[in-house]
């Protein structure tokens, strides 16, 4: 027996976009007079439709008084998933739009500070290079690969294995503790002994502190003390403004230790657990623009020589610890 979730679509009942824009310019400006004239409607075509809305959904969505409106608990839920779904329909329209038949479009996700000061440069001029391939970059945390992420292409951390997915190595990740130059003036700082110095925290590595220390064989307390941070990008940012100091990737923090902007509080480097991969599904393996994104990042990495021996020289200048 068919059952009401197993009917097919069109027999289902659901609100015009025209109903679901005024209901969210209302509901965002609390007022169908605001709404009216952002809409370019009037005001009594704004409460019809809202008042519709609420019809064919069987419940109120706004408080009505004489001189204001407010959201009900149920309208404010409604609200917040309106709005999601407003966003959706113009990204897509946005995104269909904004080239033709012929031209790809290449999903890209990446770690926030990793794209911003790897891969955003390692692109430059790509889009010149290849104006079929429209890139869409998205910088995220994870999961990467799922169906609502519909990800092409994903710039990951970590050992290189994951299921159904093939992995080429990008390069090692060496961590370095860095600082305002500024900031070591009255603390004098060494490796036994960091009371006066305050450790930048990443959320995602709670113990990256910790395991720095003992890799070099000293026993600290407080290392997981210290503001704490969502990405590199943030810990590099309090760094410059002298909140304290920040364990980072040596690769991501390359320019300002080039520029003097930033110095190496004590002279270790940290090899990571892990490594950069460029990563993409199996299923995609022969695909045009994912071998398109692999030979130009290939041929980035070659010929960006001047970049390495600048990592080589400030790799030189400290020691070099193993395992992170």
């Amino acid at each position: 027996m068919k059952t009401e979730t197993n009917k097919p679509l069109a027999f289902r009942k659901y609100p015009s976009t025209t109903a679901l824009q005024c209901f969210e310019t209302a509901a965002r400006h609390l007022s169908f007079t605001n709404a009216a004239q952002e809409m370019h409607m009037t005001q009594s075509a704004i409460s019809k439709q809202v008042a519709q809305l609420e019809e064919m959904l069987k419940i109120s969505l706004f408080y009505r008084t004489p001189h204001r409106i407010s959201l009900t608990p149920a309208g404010k839920t409604y609200y917040l998933e309106v709005l999601e779904i407003l966003k959706h329909i113009e990204v897509a329209t946005t995104s269909l739009m904004s080239h033709s038949d012929n031209v790809e479009v290449l999903k890209i996700a990446s770690h926030p500070t990793f794209c911003s000061r790897w891969l955003v440069p390692a692109l430059s001029g790509f889009s010149q290079a290849h104006p079929l391939i429209n890139l869409d970059i998205k910088e995220q945390v994870g999961p990467f690969f799922t169906e609502d992420q519909n990800v092409d292409i994903a710039f990951l951390y970590g050992d290189g294995i994951w299921g159904g997915m093939e992995a080429i190595k990008l390069f090692d990740e060496y961590c370095v503790a860095v600082c305002q130059p500024e900031y070591l003036h009255d603390k004098n700082p060494c490796t036994s002994n960091v009371d006066n110095c305050t450790l930048l925290q990443l959320s995602s590595r709670p113990s990256a502190w910790y395991e720095y220390f003992k890799q070099q064989g000293i026993s600290i307390d407080g290392t997981f003390i210290g503001p704490r941070f969502d990405t590199f990008h943030a810990c590099i940012a309090a760094a410059l403004l002298g909140y304290g100091i920040a364990l980072v990737p040596l690769r991501l923090v390359a320019p300002e230790l080039q520029s003097g902007t930033l110095v190496t509080a004590w002279r270790y480097a940290a090899k990571g657990r892990g490594s950069y991969y460029i990563t993409y599904p199996l299923s995609l393996g022969r695909s045009h623009k994912v071998k398109v994104i692999l030979e130009w990042v290939s041929a980035y990495l070659e010929t960006s020589n001047q970049h390495e021996l600048m990592l080589g020289h400030v790799l030189n200048s400290i020691d070099i610890v193993d395992s992170l």
